[in-house]
């Protein structure tokens, strides 16, 4: 059986050019997670993030994100594709922090951040392993989990101003379940030789995790946080 090429709704590429984009992919996204935590760090040491509430903090994350992401795709191709996504995830660890704070003021936030980083690498794992044995297309996902996305964003946006407790843990559910699943959609892009620039595909990879850590760590830090 001749393994040069596959062809599932993606662009065509040979197996050791799809093993190649596999591998700098989990490197790169390995490397990723440093600048996140250094960001995460420096937030919640020097309460630098703890001023942007409500439409201001909306304001600069959203600016910031879109801004960083639009920068990636630019220089995708180029030697400052690298340094600008870890920009960027240095960025998303300093928006991240002011919700570490919050979760680390509980008693028992310590435990519940390492739950959340475990729930998130177990699902990871999870992602992973599907994708390496199903066979069939998922390309047919794609549409479903951006509309999902797209809901759960502007759900976010209204959330911010109307502050519902409520609101904000059903928002979380869904922004797991939606990008557990992106996170193996985009895995098997990869597998399958859909995508073909690592940087592109640890930028989808690392929202993907993002995501489903901080909405895990949101809802057990409104359903399990604890100052007794």
């Amino acid at each position: 059986m001749n393994d040069q090429t596959i062809d599932y709704g993606y662009a065509v590429s040979t197996s050791e050019q799809r093993n190649k984009v596999l591998r700098n992919t989990y490197w790169l996204l390995a490397l990723s997670l440093l600048p996140t935590v250094l960001g995460a760090w420096i937030g919640v040491a020097t309460g630098i993030t703890r001023s942007l509430t409500g439409g201001v903090g909306l304001i600069v994350f959203l600016a910031g994100a879109f801004g960083f992401m639009f920068a990636i795709e630019k220089t995708k191709n180029s030697a400052a594709g690298v340094p600008v996504l870890l920009a960027f995830t240095f960025f998303m660890g300093l928006m991240l922090s002011r919700l570490i704070a919050m979760v680390l003021g509980f008693k028992n936030g310590p435990s519940l951040v390492m739950t959340a980083f475990g729930g998130t690498a177990g699902v990871f794992f999870v992602m992973a392993s599907l994708a390496s044995v199903i066979k069939r297309d998922l390309s047919g996902m794609g549409k479903f989990l951006f509309v999902g996305a797209l809901a759960i964003m502007i759900g976010g946006i209204i959330n911010v101003f109307v502050g519902s407790t409520v609101g904000m843990m059903v928002i979380s559910v869904m922004a797991i379940g939606i990008f557990s699943a992106y996170m193996l959609y985009d895995l098997k892009r990869i597998i399958d030789g859909g995508e073909t620039n690592y940087i592109s595909a640890t930028l989808a990879l690392y929202l993907d995790i993002f995501n489903v850590f901080q909405s895990l760590l949101a809802l057990l830090g409104l359903t399990g946080g604890s100052n007794d």
